[in-house]
Parts: C-alpha cells; sequence; structure tokens
C-alpha cells in the first residue's frame, strides 16, 4: 500500500510539473504593424544631422559667451594668455575655460569652502591648451593656484610662476627623466637608464649630478673610454677647491667626487696604450785596429815546400823537423809575428 501511495504521489507532482511548462503568450508591444512602413534612411540621417548642428550650435554659443564675460573680467598678462589659449596663475574658472575654449559642459566641478577643483568630464575629449592636456584645475578663493597636465613622462604640476616659463617646463620634464631613469636602473635596465639620462641631460645641462650618473651607466656597461671622459667632464665642472663636506648634500657630492677620481685612475691604467719597444739590433763590427808600431815587421808568405821555415834578417832556413833550433832564431822570429 505504501509503493503505492508513493507512485500517485510521483504522477501528481509530474503532472503538476508538465502543467507548468506548457505554452505562454507574451504581451510584448509590436515593433511594426501590419501595413507599416519604415521611414526615408535618407529623412533619417538629415534629422540627425541637424540635432547634431544644433548641439554645435549650442556649445558655440556657450563658447562664445564665457569667452566674453572672461575678456570683459581680465587683466593684464591674464588677457594676453586667454588670446593665446594658455591656462596661467591667477584666472578665475570662466578664464580658465576661456583659455580651453571650453564651456561649463566639458568640466566637473568640485567645491568645498574656498576650494574648487575642475576635472575633464569626458575623458575622450580631455579640454587642452596651448601648453597640453590638462587633467585637472585647482582653485583656492576663486583663483587658479595650480594647473596640471598629462605628458609622456606623467602628470607635470605648475603652482608657481616659475613653472610656467620655458625653462620651468624644461626642468620639470627633465626631473620626470631623471626619476624615470632612477626607476630603471633599480630595475636592472641600464640601456634604459642611461637614455633617460642623456634625454634629460639635453634639458639640464647644469646638472653635475646627472653628468657623474651618465659616466656611472657607461662604466658598469664596460664602455671604458666614454665613462673616462663623462669621468673628466664631472671633475672638470667642478670646482674642487671650493667644495667643503657640509651637510648631507655636499657629503653626498664630496663622495661622487671621490669615486670619479678612483674609477678614472683605473680606467686610465685600462686604456692606456703600451709603447712599442724597438726589436734589439746587432752590433757593427768593431773596425779593424791600426797598427801603431811601425818597426814591426812584416811577415812575408813562405814560398816553396812546407818544411822549412825562413827567419827574418837571416838568410839562413830552419828545417821543421829540427829538434835543434837557435835560440836566437826563435826569438826573431816570435817578435817579427808581433
Amino acid at each position: 500500500m505504501h509503493t503505492t501511495l508513493k507512485i500517485t504521489m510521483l504522477l501528481g507532482a509530474g503532472l503538476t510539473l508538465a502543467s507548468c511548462n506548457g505554452p505562454r503568450r507574451v504581451q510584448a508591444r509590436p515593433i511594426m504593424e501590419n501595413d507599416d512602413r519604415t521611414e526615408s534612411q535618407d529623412r533619417i540621417i538629415a534629422r540627425a544631422a541637424a540635432d547634431g548642428n544644433t548641439g554645435a550650435a549650442r556649445l558655440t554659443r556657450a563658447r562664445d559667451s564665457v569667452y566674453a564675460r572672461a575678456v570683459a573680467s581680465c587683466r593684464g598678462t591674464i588677457c594676453a594668455s586667454i588670446v593665446k589659449g594658455e591656462i596661467s596663475l591667477g584666472m578665475t574658472p570662466e578664464q580658465a575655460m576661456a583659455a580651453t575654449r571650453t564651456s561649463a559642459a566639458a568640466w566637473t566641478v568640485r567645491e568645498s569652502r574656498d576650494a574648487t577643483v575642475m576635472v575633464p568630464r569626458y575623458l575622450g575629449s580631455t579640454p587642452r591648451d596651448a601648453t597640453g592636456e590638462v587633467v585637472m584645475v585647482q582653485f583656492d578663493d576663486a583663483r587658479l593656484n595650480a594647473v596640471s597636465y598629462r605628458e609622456t613622462q606623467g602628470i607635470r604640476v605648475v603652482s608657481s610662476p616659475s613653472d610656467t616659463t620655458t625653462d620651468g617646463r624644461a626642468k620639470a620634464m627633465a626631473d620626470a627623466l631623471i626619476r624615470e631613469g632612477d626607476q630603471f636602473n633599480a630595475a636592472g635596465d641600464r640601456a634604459r637608464a642611461l637614455d633617460r639620462y642623456d634625454r634629460a641631460l639635453a634639458l639640464k645641462a647644469d646638472d653635475m649630478m646627472l653628468e657623474y650618473k651618465i659616466a656611472t651607466m657607461l662604466d658598469l656597461q664596460l664602455r671604458p673610454v666614454e665613462a673616462q671622459i663623462r669621468y673628466q667632464q664631472f671633475l672638470q665642472s667642478m670646482k674642487l677647491e671650493l667644495i667643503e663636506a657640509r651637510g648631507d648634500a655636499n657629503a653626498k657630492l664630496a663622495d661622487a667626487i671621490a669615486r670619479s677620481q678612483q674609477r678614472l685612475i683605473v680606467l686610465e691604467r685600462q686604456t692606456a696604450v703600451p709603447v712599442p719597444v724597438p726589436a734589439p739590433t746587432a752590433d757593427p763590427a768593431p773596425p779593424p785596429r791600426p797598427a801603431t808600431d811601425s818597426t814591426r815587421a812584416p811577415v812575408t808568405p813562405v814560398k816553396g815546400p812546407v818544411d822549412s821555415m825562413k827567419v827574418p834578417g837571416d838568410s839562413t832556413r830552419v828545417p821543421l823537423d829540427s829538434t835543434k833550433v837557435p835560440i836566437d832564431s826563435l826569438r826573431t822570429l816570435a817578435a817579427a809575428r808581433r
């Protein structure tokens, strides 16, 4: 009986599920009804173009209105900056918009008491001025006190009048290149570090420590001749007699000078060209010594068979096989041979 009850319950559950999964009708609004016609594509394109022109005209009117108000309230160098399209310190928010040729629709404005921050509303259309791409504008009491630019080496912040000059821009770019070179050096990529240091030196030629860094990179890359030249330039740019180790900065500078001098001595020894030593030559034969004794008697060659000898000054010949030779004849012969 229990088995029959279980089978009945399972069949009932199956029938219930089957009834739930039957066909359904979706009451959705139809896209098109019977006998409807689609709109002409040319008319759709014309309407979109008209809407775009209307929006562009509206933005142009807004920019012109901002520009007119900004020029009406500017004075001196700020007016010149607006005309040139450059953001400068001391501008109002409207003047900053006029310098970037934008309106309020291009910015997101955040305010907190006297501080105001403007950032681009859309990442794809970031406002720009004559210097570069603007990523943030900061105001203090409705006056611009800092502007940030996006550059190749990162974000550059302009917060003082010296930063807005050409020299200030070059210095900021050189500092960014030096930081990037230090990062490559720490990562062991000395080739890229040397490239960044070289580019920074072109913008900041009076940086002595940068010259020392370049010399160190060349030395580590086993380029002794170039490293020697850089070390010499570094030491020549320093006035050694005026340097005293006072404070941390001068201590580091004195350490760099000492290391440069040591490496310069080592490199000079490594790159010294050996002087060629000439090969030894044979001594010439001494000239024959002239006779100094004018009384020496000449030795005449012996004619005839070599079985006797003739004593100079004597008409007699002495046989060689004779065992009895007069002593006077021997003395006379010895004197003649001298």
